[in-house]
């Protein structure tokens, strides 16, 4: 067995310390949990947002968030986050730095692109970010994956993996936050139902690992 733990998307835009941005409640605290998974792996992985400012997507408000948009990979709107060289695109704090993985993917680079799983540039997922190819050139069997939030990129995430068909997928709710409560609680369900194995602490991973 040979086994990769995804910190996905633990950027301070997602917390608490970037109010102003997108932050999850308690998306700060998750470091140590996501340090403890890395520990049962052979690899550790990050994955992070590098969005434009000029994003096509981009609102001024976070009461103009959510509106459906016309774009073929971009879905919906926000405002604006995780811009590389502003403090919401560091990782949150208590987290290696970026060379100490073994690999690193960044997406949602280009303007009228805001994808949310780590395996596709595109939300059409078309275009691979060779997240899948790199595990498998790597032979991984199992992926345990964390990060923010548990309802859009960590839930998009792990059902990319799981449908490949090719990765036992479990997802550490201890080293997660979601945004909101209904929202979390049906993307847990969505998870479950495709088959990916759900864990509440990282202590139960040892078995499973």
């Amino acid at each position: 067995m040979t086994i990769a733990a995804i910190d996905v998307d633990p950027q301070r835009t997602f917390s608490p310390l970037c109010p102003e941005e997108l932050p999850v409640p308690e998306g700060d605290l998750i470091a140590s949990a996501l340090n403890a998974q890395a520990e049962l792996a052979d690899f550790r992985v990050l994955t992070k947002d590098a969005h434009p400012a000029n994003a096509l997507w981009v609102v001024d408000s976070h009461e103009e968030m959510l509106q459906p948009l016309p774009h073929p990979n971009a879905d919906l709107t926000w405002v604006s986050h995780a811009v590389p060289g502003t403090t919401g695109f560091d990782t949150i704090p208590g987290l290696p730095a970026v060379t100490n993985y073994d690999h690193v993917i960044w997406k949602g680079i280009e303007p009228d692109l805001h994808p949310y799983g780590a395996c596709y540039h595109d939300l059409q997922e078309k275009l691979s970010t060779g997240l899948i190819e790199w595990l498998e050139c790597k032979k991984v069997t199992t992926i345990i994956v964390g990060g923010l939030a548990t309802d859009y990129c960590v839930k998009t995430t792990a059902l990319q993996l799981q449908e490949t068909g090719k990765f036992k997928v479990i997802v550490n709710l201890s080293a997660c936050r979601g945004i909101a409560p209904d929202t979390t609680a049906s993307s847990c369900r969505a998870m479950t139902e495709a088959g990916i194995l759900l864990v509440q602490e990282t202590e139960e991973l040892i078995p499973l690992v």
